[in-house]
């Protein structure tokens, strides 16, 4: 026996969609990503840019081949609402760009355009200490690192983001990690650029450095092994770290930046991208705790803490 079918009355939100079906006819044992698929055929709208929400209570329609139309409680004559989302923007390549900044903005401001950053020194300017250079190697190692992740170890459980929001997204690093960063530690006055610095703090900055990496990286290979290659799938995760906080790789990432800290002899300016980036860090892995709690209910080992081990 075939599956039933059903029709649905399908009305925009937003802005009018050319093209748009009044109504649009599937299997109840379609999927969500079927529905998305005829709509952005029907319109000629790339399906990444179609929001569709039941009528009833405004709940979102899955883009997603494990959802069926069944499972979503839609039935004969009920009502959709489609919304054209606007250009988008693959968040891989969403990544890329944000990383791409903090990446080569150290080394320019560290070689080619020190002479025009700091032209209200005493001249000539004096060479960049051999702190300031490692201080240039440990983010361009961490950003390089970033890029390798985005490109082939990342799983996005979203295929896209609205394209306005690159500028958004980019500012925190290319400003804060970036600019903010490289302009005062690489400053001829600055605490990194003495020739005869703190060993403890470099040394035991290095050491925080390579383990927070590392760490962080493991954290990643564990996260993306829980999603098979073209799923949103979800599972729970389990290894180094994740018994003792909900987001492990943020708090080695926190560890990694805190190396840099300590290397570059204490500098406020990457203490404030630590702070501000911790800030953020914590309100999503609360949110990821949240989640976690919902959805796996009593099959997941809650966590007092999400990001510090003891601090909750």
């Amino acid at each position: 026996m075939a599956p039933a079918k059903i029709t649905l009355t399908v009305e925009p939100r937003g802005k009018p969609i050319r093209k748009l079906p009044k109504e649009v006819e599937i299997s109840l044992n379609g999927s969500g990503e079927e529905l998305h698929i005829a709509l952005s055929e029907a319109t000629g709208t790339s399906i990444h840019r179609l929001r569709i929400t039941k009528g009833s209570d405004r709940t979102v329609v899955p883009n997603s081949n494990g959802t069926t139309i069944k499972d979503t409680g839609l039935r004969d004559a009920s009502v959709i609402h489609v919304k054209d989302l606007g250009p988008q923007i693959a968040w891989r390549t969403v990544f890329i760009i944000e990383y791409l900044g903090p990446l080569v903005i150290p080394a320019l401001f560290l070689f080619p355009l020190r002479p025009f950053l700091y032209f209200n020194f005493s001249q000539p300017l004096a060479d960049p200490s051999s702190l300031q250079q490692l201080t240039c190697l440990l983010l361009t190692i961490h950003f390089l690192k970033r890029e390798f992740e985005t490109i082939f170890v990342h799983r996005f459980s979203a295929a896209t983001m609205p394209a306005h929001n690159i500028f958004k997204n980019s500012a925190h690093y290319w400003a804060l990690a970036g600019f903010n960063i490289s302009y005062w530690v690489f400053r001829p006055d600055a605490g990194a650029a003495t020739e005869t610095p703190n060993a403890a703090l470099t040394y035991v900055g290095l050491a925080l450095f390579a383990f927070g990496e590392l760490a962080n990286l493991n954290a990643h290979m564990v996260l993306r092994n829980l999603r098979r290659p073209g799923t949103t799938e979800r599972g729970i995760p389990s290894g180094f770290g994740f018994s003792l906080v909900t987001c492990p790789n943020y708090f080695f990432e926190i560890m990694a930046w805190t190396g840099v800290f300590l290397v570059s002899q204490l500098s406020w300016s990457v203490l404030l991208f630590i702070a501000v980036g911790g800030a953020q860090m914590w309100a999503w892995a609360a949110k990821k705790e949240r989640r976690y709690r919902k959805e796996f209910g009593d099959k997941y080992k809650k966590k007092k803490c999400v990001i510090l081990p003891g601090l909750c």
